[in-house]
């Protein structure tokens, strides 16, 4: 299992490496939509009934579910797999950031109509900010939905990709026929996701909803 860390011609951090980098964009693009999206449910009613029903729907779908589809469409490739983190991450969010928007208390939005914030004001200095529990809570479950989805995606496309932790146990399991590697690679895969939680996202809740008094 050792050889399987240590190994220069498996090159595990560098497969590792760019799952990283397919997973932050994703997280990226789909935190970006889903804050927008849920602003824009706050301004219309309409919107809000429509992208309700939308969230709904694709929350309860898996990313893998969409897997023959993307491979059909797009192709074994990275745009396949950006597209699978998005939709784990943007669905979760949405829910949770509109959620949040709901139990936005009444008197924090009087407050900032009274200060002379419009809708686009009210948005970013009121609601997100009060809602930044839910938002973060959010992007845990987004994260971890994610993270299955693409290491799943991964083996799943196996030698079409060229690079990913889901490719190495792939390639370790049906290449190389190395079975330590393929044991190497889920406890990095576990270790990776024991430092999101406590490195990342428990300092993000440290600095902010902890010391504002949002969450004990």
């Amino acid at each position: 299992m050792i050889d399987g860390f240590t190994n220069p011609q498996r090159q595990i951090l560098s497969y590792l490496g760019h799952s990283l980098i397919a997973i932050v964009k994703g997280l990226g693009i789909g935190a970006v939509f889903a804050i927008v999206f849920s602003g824009l449910s706050v301004v219309s009613s309409t919107f809000n009934a429509i992208y309700n029903l939308i969230v709904s729907i694709f929350d309860l779908l898996p990313g893998v579910a969409l897997l023959p589809i993307l491979m059909i469409t797009v192709g074994a490739n990275d745009t396949s797999i950006l597209i699978l983190v998005v939709h784990s991450v943007i669905w979760p969010m949405s829910r949770n950031i509109i959620d949040g928007f709901k139990t936005t208390p009444r008197m924090y939005i009087e407050a900032g109509k009274n200060m002379g914030l419009g809708t686009l004001g009210l948005v970013t200095g009121v609601y997100i900010p009060a809602s930044f529990a839910s938002m973060l809570s959010g992007i845990k479950v987004g994260w971890a939905r994610a993270w299955r989805g693409l290491i799943s995606a991964e083996m799943i496309f196996g030698a079409a990709q060229s690079a990913g932790i889901g490719v190495y146990i792939n390639n370790a399991r049906t290449v190389w026929i190395d079975y330590p590697s393929v044991y190497a690679a889920i406890i990095l895969i576990i270790i990776v996701g024991v430092i999101v939680e406590y490195c990342v996202f428990r300092v993000i809740e440290k600095l902010t909803v902890r010391k504002w008094g949002m969450v004990r």
